[in-house]
């Protein structure tokens, strides 16, 4: 087997960290070995990148936007543009086509898209297991695996697949399943809410020795859909989005810029294309005004739900930060913050129902009490997905910004002493895996099992954060066909079929003006390199079908 010039990364990724560990180690705080920290990972499902209030949005996250303020933000820190993928990037710190997860959980028989995690892959999970850390998951697996046990984790509580309801207590799973589980009164069972039961007991357990540190997955599957709230949640939002997307994207778009998430002059994407199921050529979402006053009802209320489900999921972060208090361990516990990708577009302005497809139905009157319960399963909607993702182009699924770009948020008050800092140094989600050994002291094995590892693409977070030099960074992306590269000043995007775009970042974030005309050898050189990277990650060649009805066939 062959490797892309990768070593390189893998020397820097080794000396940054050593670097940093001996500046550490000899910080302020007088960090040593045996003060190794707890590590709590929390990941988001469906996130869009300006929901958070600190990042921009209106929904009340009052517990991020509080490890925001007393941590860092890091306002260009990439993902994979879609769930499975991108978790399984979290766990290895690989390139997903490098693991067998370049699509989703179905076997497409290519070594890129195997659907499952590869036997070659090792976990954060398994490699801090081994240097002494407790490890827990509570949340979303999602890796085309029965068991994260057998990855590292010694407890699980969760769901295996991606989500198919908050109401339903069976469609969790405890393992090992000989462990005890929470009874919940009939009807009052809510899937986030669990999520953060099980965390605590998680917590309970890791501190039975209070030498040993422990490392949590908090991988929640809100707010992706279905779109299921608990009616409290839902009337505290049920007025705010009859103003409309395009309302609340000029708002948002006002509130990052004071934030400074956002350069002051950034421009609005104009309201962003959406491809429906099946379809080759792509609509344009509507203006808000345009539309009957029955449909923004329901869409309204569709966007009530997902920020419920927002908000709802900041007070279960709320309740782990909470035991961390009170067990006087939040100082030394490095949290990390971030979603798997950008909002969710499926599949047209006015969402979906039922099952993903292009069933729709229009709730008006008092049916729209209803939406959100346990026998409803709601999408929100393209619309909406692009005030999620304000300000940029597109969504999930796709690599322009509104696809790959996250909330980032670093917090660990033992070592970041920059409260309130704003990063934007080109980070990405491969660099997770780096950021948790550093944190760690534990250095990245050249072999598991007897057998050579693959080099680690990506480098500690800590770098940036605590402002040490760094090379210039190369970052690939591949998603269905839609591909990008990010290179210093320059990104080179492309639709899945469609010719690569070329867009100064520096500059035009919302990628709204192509240069690809104009600097036709920068193209050449950024797709030399991306071409390079994607035939030894296995990204290459695409899959003749992904044997998904939700993608239209590319026109020859």
């Amino acid at each position: 087997m062959t490797f892309p010039a990768l070593p390189s990364f893998r020397f820097w990724f080794l000396c940054s960290l050593f670097a940093l560990i001996n500046c550490l180690c000899w910080s302020e705080s007088g960090w040593s070995a045996e003060r190794k920290p707890n590590i709590l990972l929390i990941v988001a499902d469906d996130l869009g990148y300006s929901d958070l209030g600190c990042f921009g949005g209106e929904i009340k996250t009052p517990h991020l936007d509080s490890l925001a303020a007393k941590g860092v933000r890091l306002t260009q820190f990439y993902n994979t543009g879609r769930c499975c993928p991108s978790r399984g990037t979290i766990m290895t710190g690989q390139y997903p086509h490098r693991i067998g997860l370049g699509h989703m959980t179905r076997n497409l028989n290519q070594r890129g898209y195997q659907g499952h995690i590869s036997d070659e892959a090792i976990t954060v999970a398994q490699i801090l297991q081994q240097g002494g850390y407790r490890t827990f998951l509570s949340g979303k697996w999602h890796l085309g695996t029965e068991d994260p046990t057998k990855f590292g984790f010694e407890q699980f509580y969760g769901t295996l697949v991606s989500a198919k309801t908050f109401w339903d207590v069976n469609h969790f799973t405890r393992l090992p399943a000989s462990q005890a589980t929470h009874t919940y009164p009939r009807g009052e069972f809510y899937g986030t809410d669990a999520l953060g039961d099980y965390a605590i007991d998680f917590l309970r357990m890791g501190r039975h020795n209070p030498e040993q540190p422990w490392f949590l997955y908090l991988a929640f599957n809100a707010p992706h859909f279905p779109l299921h709230a608990p009616k409290e949640e839902i009337r505290k939002y049920a007025d705010r989005y009859h103003v409309g997307w395009d309302q609340i994207r000029e708002e948002r778009l006002a509130r990052m810029k004071k934030l400074g998430i956002v350069p002051p002059e950034t421009k609005l994407s104009p309201r962003s294309q959406y491809w429906d199921w099946g379809e080759a050529e792509a609509r344009v979402n509507p203006a808000w005004d345009s539309l009957p006053t029955d449909r923004r009802e329901d869409l309204a209320r569709r966007m009530a739900i997902f920020a419920a489900m927002v908000d709802r999921m900041d007070q279960n972060i709320g309740r782990v930060l909470t035991s961390l208090k009170q067990n006087n361990e939040l100082e030394n516990t490095l949290i990390i913050f971030t979603s798997d990708n950008g909002a969710c577009a499926e599949w047209d302005p006015f969402g979906f129902d039922i099952r993903s497809s292009r069933n729709n139905t229009l709730y008006w009157g008092d049916q729209l009490e209803k939406m959100g319960g346990p026998d409803t399963h709601h999408s929100v909607g393209s619309g909406w997905a692009n005030a999620s993702n304000t300000p940029w182009r597109l969504y999930k699924h796709y690599n322009h910004e509104g696809g790959i770009a996250s909330p980032g948020i670093v917090h660990w008050p033992a070592q970041i002493k920059q409260q309130g800092a704003i990063v934007s140094t080109p980070a990405h989600i491969i660099d997770i895996v780096p950021t948790l050994l550093t944190a760690a002291q534990i250095v990245y094995p050249a072999e598991w099992n007897g057998v050579k590892t693959l080099p680690l693409p990506g480098q500690s977070l800590l770098i940036p954060i605590n402002h040490f030099p760094q090379q210039e960074r190369t970052l690939y992306f591949e998603h269905q066909g839609n591909r990008a590269i990010r290179e210093g000043r320059w990104k080179l995007s492309a639709l899945r079929g469609g010719p690569w775009e070329l867009y100064d970042i520096s500059v035009d974030r919302t990628e709204l003006n192509d240069l690809a005309a104009k600097h036709p050898e920068v193209v050449k050189q950024l797709n030399q390199k991306w071409q390079t990277w994607a035939e030894a990650n296995f990204v290459l060649p695409f899959p003749e079908d992904y044997r998904i009805d939700y993608l239209a066939p590319i026109k020859k």
